[in-house]
């Protein structure tokens, strides 16, 4: 039985495909631009990754929660860091930032099982 980190990735992955393989000039070069801005640059990928698990938790955007969350862990953050991470987006979100808080600690714990 696929887990949720399974599952995220190959529906991630099936629709991204379908989403690609037409010719939207546009939506492929947002796609682009997102990849490239995770790059390597005058911050790390590590940094800009946890910058963008808070500004998707702020926004409460689940699925790009676990997106970041899944590579920030590749990039090898800690759990600790994650959290203290996640502790920012709760303060400058607020409350209702907390149930993201509840299934992001919920993917984190599926990534470190998954690891294993």
């Amino acid at each position: 039985m696929p887990n949720q980190v399974e599952e995220f990735n190959a529906y991630r992955e099936k629709m991204n495909d379908k989403i690609l393989v037409g010719n939207h000039k546009i939506i492929k070069r947002i796609f682009n631009l997102d990849t490239n801005a995770y790059k390597e640059g005058h911050l790390d990928v590590k940094t800009k990754e946890l910058l963008g698990l808070v500004a998707s938790a702020v926004l409460r955007c689940d699925d790009c929660i676990k997106y970041h969350l899944e590579t920030a862990y590749k990039q090898g953050v800690s759990k600790e860091e994650m959290m203290e991470t996640m502790e920012i987006a709760t303060l400058v979100g607020g409350t209702i930032v907390i149930p993201h808080l509840r299934r992001a600690y919920e993917f984190w714990e599926e990534l470190e099982t998954t690891d294993k």
